[in-house]
């Protein structure tokens, strides 16, 4: 899958986890973290269930095209994570 990367701050959901991994929840949406400099271009950083950033498959999730007012809203709540 050649899925473009989500700009940082930015919503993608989880379509998709592997039966072991408990920390991601399909059908939740996560906020895009900016990269780390070594970080692989085909993982995505998101702070997980575990209130810890980590990195996945970029191939588990689709990006959501959100209205700039719930964005925003979100952006906010998310900024104390």
């Amino acid at each position: 899958m050649n899925m473009p990367k989500p700009a940082t701050g930015t919503f993608v959901v989880c379509t998709d986890s592997t039966e072991d991994n408990v920390d991601l929840l399909v059908g939740k949406l996560y906020r895009v973290f900016k990269p780390e400099k070594n970080d692989p271009p085909s993982m995505l950083r998101v702070i997980d269930d575990s209130g810890e950033d980590y990195l996945y498959s970029i191939e588990w999730f689709a990006p959501v095209d959100l209205p700039l007012k719930v964005r925003r809203k979100l952006l906010t709540a998310t900024a104390a994570v």
